[in-house]
Formats: C-alpha cells, sequence, structure tokens
C-alpha cells in the first residue's frame, strides 16, 4: 500500500464544530453532462471498499448481487452495485484496460449482464490520474477510450478517485471525464471523489452526479461525525442530479454500537447524502439488515421535495438539532447526541421552521405517533445516539433559508444560511441580530446580493424582518428590495446600522419567480451585512 497516495484512507479527520451552512454564493446549473436524471434523489447501492479492499473478485461481486436481492435491500431501493480498485491489471498496446483474468475470469461485461438480470446497476472505478490509490492504471490521458468501453460492457456508474493526480486541474479534469461520458451515448452516473479538497462546490454540482465532501470514512463514531460535518458544510450546493457524498456507509462495519449505526444512517438521510452500503450483504446479521431497509428513513433520503437537511439548534455542548423539510410540508428532525452520556435534547418550532401551535410527532425507527406537541418536542437521546422522528403541523410555513436559489450572488463571501455575514469564509457570522433581536432563522447576506427563487405560483406570503445586523453598529446604508415576475414589489429604502427594523408581509399570489435584492445604498458597500431576518414563505405543498 502506498501510504502517500492512500494516506486519504487512514488520515485524521479534522472535526469541526458546525453550527450552519451557507447558501450558493455561485451560480448553480448543472449542464446536460451531468445528466441530473440518473439522480434526482440521492442514489443508494452498495460499494466494495469498505469490507474488501483489493480482496474483491467475480465470485464475491455475484454473491452480492444475490444478497441484495435476497436481503430486500434491492427493493428497498438500492440500485447501484459498485466494484472499487484492483479490478484492472494492465492496458494493451493500444491502451485498451484490462480486467484481472485471474479475478474476473469471465470478464467485466459478463459480470454487469448477471448484475443487470437481477434488477440491478453496475458500477465500476477509475482514478484520474496515472494510477489508481492502489497502483492499477488509472485514466489519466485514457478518458474517452476507458469511457467507451465502460460503456461497452454496461456500467451504469463510475466513481473517479484522484490518485496520482499531481498537476492537475481537478474541475478541468473532472469536466473531460463528465464529457468522455456524455460522447458515449451511455447514461452512467459520474461520482466525483476527490475528497474535498478543491473547493468541489465551485465546480462539482455542474458536472458530476455527486461529490465527495471528506477524507474516507472509517467504522469510527468520531469518523461518523467528522464527515457529517464536513457535508454540512457544502450541502447548500446539494439538490437533483447534484448530493453532497459524505461517504459509503459503515452501518454494520467494524464496532460500532447498534446506537451508532442508527445515528449514522438516520444522518447521512437527513443530509441527502447517497447511501452507499458498505457491509458484507452476504452474512449481515437481521439487524443490520432492518437498520438499512427501514423503509421509513430511507423515504426521507428519497423525499421527492429533494432540499438537503443540515443542523439547525446547537448547544455547543455536542448536543444537536438537524431537519429537513419534506414535500408533504413536514420536517424530518434528528435530536443528534454526540456526547458519551444519554441526556435530554430539544427541538423548538421556530427552529424547524415550522408554524406555531399543535404538531404531530412520529419516530421514524420505531414507527408510532408520539403523540401531539405544543411548540417543542423533547426526548431523551442515548449517548452516540439519535431521535429520529418526523414532525408535522397544520401550518404551511417554509424558512428562506431552506429554499434553493436558482442563482446567487453576493458582495462579500457566502450567503449565510440563519447568520449573519462573515464576509469570508462559510459559516464565519454570528446570530443574526436586528436592534438586539436574536433570529434562529433568516439569511445574512452582504450587498450587493441578489437571489432568485422558483415559487411556480405556490406561495401566498413572504414575511420578513429587514435591516443591518447589529455586528456592525450605526454602520453601513442599505436598501431591500423584492421583485416578483420583474416587477418591483417592495423597496425599503436606505438603512442605515442605526435605523429600526423593517417588518414585511409580502402578498405573492401568483408569483413564480421571486427576486431578492440589496443594494449598497448608494455610499459604497462598507459594513452592509443585510439580515432578511426570521423570513419565511406560506406555500402550498
Amino acid at each position: 500500500m502506498l501510504n502517500r497516495l492512500r494516506q486519504r484512507r487512514y488520515a485524521p479527520l479534522l472535526l469541526a464544530t458546525l453550527l450552519l451552512a451557507t447558501i450558493c454564493a455561485i451560480v448553480i446549473r448543472p449542464t446536460a453532462a451531468a445528466n441530473p436524471a440518473l439522480a434526482h434523489t440521492p442514489p443508494m447501492g452498495w460499494n466494495s471498499w469498505n469490507t474488501f479492499g483489493c480482496r474483491i473478485d467475480e465470485q464475491t461481486l455475484r454473491e452480492t448481487a444475490d444478497a441484495m436481492v435476497a436481503s430486500g435491500m434491492r427493493d428497498a431501493g438500492y440500485r447501484y452495485l459498485v466494484v472499487d480498485d484492483c479490478w484492472q491489471t494492465g492496458r494493451s498496446s493500444d491502451g485498451q484496460i484490462h480486467a484481472s483474468t485471474r479475478t474476473f475470469p469471465s470478464g467485466m461485461a459478463a459480470l454487469a449482464e448477471y448484475i443487470h438480470a437481477r434488477g440491478l446497476l453496475f458500477g465500476i472505478y477509475t482514478s484520474a490520474g496515472s494510477q489508481t490509490c492502489q497502483g492499477r492504471p488509472g485514466s489519466r490521458g485514457f478518458e474517452y477510450q476507458d469511457a467507451a468501453i465502460y460503456a461497452a460492457w454496461g456500467v451504469d456508474y463510475i466513481k473517479v478517485d484522484w490518485c496520482f493526480s499531481d498537476g492537475l486541474d481537478a474541475a478541468q479534469q473532472y469536466r473531460l471525464w463528465s464529457d468522455a461520458i456524455a460522447a458515449t451515448g451511455r447514461p452512467m452516473l459520474l461520482s466525483i471523489c476527490e475528497w474535498g479538497e478543491n473547493d468541489p462546490t465551485a465546480w462539482a454540482p455542474s458536472i458530476g452526479n455527486m461529490w465527495r465532501t471528506s477524507q474516507d470514512i472509517r467504522p469510527e463514531w468520531a469518523s461518523i461525525l467528522g464527515n457529517l460535518d464536513t457535508t454540512a458544510h457544502q450541502n447548500w450546493a446539494a439538490g437533483p442530479g447534484r448530493w453532497a457524498d459524505a461517504d459509503m456507509l459503515q452501518v454494520g462495519n467494524g464496532l460500532l454500537s447498534l446506537d451508532e449505526n442508527k445515528a449514522h444512517f438516520s444522518m447521512w438521510a437527513l443530509l441527502g447524502s447517497p447511501l452507499m452500503a458498505g457491509n458484507d450483504l452476504r452474512f449481515m446479521s437481521p439487524t443490520t439488515n432492518a437498520l438499512l431497509t427501514n423503509a421509513e428513513v430511507i423515504a426521507v433520503s428519497q423525499d421527492s421535495a429533494t432540499i438537503p437537511g443540515n443542523i439547525v439548534d446547537d448547544t455547543g455542548t455536542g448536543l444537536q438539532v438537524w431537519a429537513r423539510p419534506l414535500a408533504n410540508g413536514s420536517r424530518a428532525v434528528a435530536l443528534l447526541n454526540r456526547s458519551d452520556a444519554s441526556t435530554n435534547i430539544t427541538a423548538f418550532w421556530e427552529k424547524i421552521a415550522l408554524a406555531p401551535g399543535l404538531a404531530t410527532v412520529h419516530d421514524l425507527w420505531d414507527h408510532f405517533d408520539l403523540g401531539t406537541f405544543d411548540g417543542s418536542f423533547s426526548a431523551i437521546v442515548p449517548a452516540h445516539g439519535v431521535v429520529f422522528v418526523n414532525i408535522s403541523s397544520s401550518g404551511r410555513g417554509m424558512a428562506l433559508s431552506d429554499m434553493s436559489p436558482t442563482v446567487a450572488n453576493n458582495g462579500y463571501g457566502p450567503t449565510e444560511r440563519d447568520q449573519s455575514n462573515g464576509e469570508s469564509e462559510g459559516g464565519d457570522g454570528h446570530v443574526l441580530t436586528l436592534n438586539g433581536r436574536s433570529y434562529p432563522r433568516g439569511l445574512g447576506v452582504h450587498a450587493p446580493f441578489e437571489a432568485n427563487y422558483e415559487l411556480g405560483g405556490r406561495c401566498s406570503q413572504f414575511s420578513a424582518d429587514l435591516g443591518i445586523d447589529d455586528e456592525v453598529g450605526e454602520h453601513g446604508l442599505v436598501e431591500f428590495q423584492i421583485w416578483g415576475d420583474d416587477i418591483l414589489r417592495y423597496a425599503s429604502g436606505p438603512l442605515s446600522g442605526n435605523a429600526p427594523t423593517q417588518h414585511i408581509d409580502l402578498d405573492l399570489h401568483g408569483i413564480q419567480n421571486l427576486r431578492l435584492v440589496v443594494t449598497d445604498g448608494g455610499n459604497g458597500t462598507e459594513y452592509d451585512h443585510a439580515d432578511w431576518a426570521g423570513a419565511m414563505f406560506a406555500c402550498e405543498t
């Protein structure tokens, strides 16, 4: 094993405390080459690496395909069977890639046929560099040739790693792979795996169907939390056809406890990370099988609203609330206990963007209603565990910070979700605060700012408190504008740092496209930290 090149498999993860994530500060428009139809919801499947590493062969993969069917995994939604590194041995004089005749004597086309016959899809692995991470032939200089042979074999999914990539530009190299796939005419999902090292949110969503956000996951609690946090920072760029990949599941591997396995699976589903199992399906326990095929948890992952989840409340002591808006107007809510002792965690309706009043709470693991609660829900959460629930009310509120803009541009730094604008990196702001009042939800932006939202005539009202965040004192001068279908619907006039908070309730009936704008007020952009505080839509689901 090449330690320098395989450092990504074992490098320590930097566990950052994540409070909030960012909504995009760039234009996100997946191109045709990314083929978003292949991954409208997060891909589900199985990958060989976590269990088998290089010890993989044709017979094991055939048995795994059979196990995916017999265990109910296929019918639960797991469709891709992906062979990772070490299937390839060399190239012929004409550059043709070859599978090992010792471990894959029937060839890859025959293996693909076997997998397809069981109602599954076949995935394969390569690396963008000259060699794979295990020193096998990489794809550098052979992208079009390799894509063509993969298509001829019947491949449906290509994972492209990043080993031996010195001197390569990640965006250009993965664009080359995307173009090579498109040239084959065969729909093949592109899984980008450069470990989040080259600012992938700036380019990967328009090139591939999923991109790795982090170093490789290990079957350890700290590793799971590290990948969770890193992915949450990048999740603002995810959506249909473009998913932030927290890496393969370790459910059923190592010495993870039952509570850790449930928390791991719950959080990947809530994030909208691809669900790629990595255990030995042939010999998994009934408990592991039940975890991986939990229909209610999988339904969160595959929800048709395709809005990724993220953190909405954090005590700073390892007790967190995460939420994901669902298509029926309810919220999937995870009470996550990162600490070493069981404790009580509370989810407040305001922080998960539910309307005030009564709401029904349903347990997604135990499959029963826990009752009706007013304003909040509390539960004792085990150490290294989660309570994963669905919370639904008759209200139709949707937080602005849960909505994904089609285009967003910000003056300094990214647009911040549920915090003020820090002008630099994502997550460097503070609690949204206007004239002494704090707000758990909203957007923190910096003039000049613009964001477009496709409402499709479904929303009836937009409400928010507007002003310059208290963090800059009396400084700054901005104007808020709201445009509906290219007609100016609201203008605040110039607002300084010491101006009263402006509250708006704007009628949106019939509006298809909403554009939110903050200008510099006419005196330059210094200190222009503008807050769309407590911003909420009332929309039909």
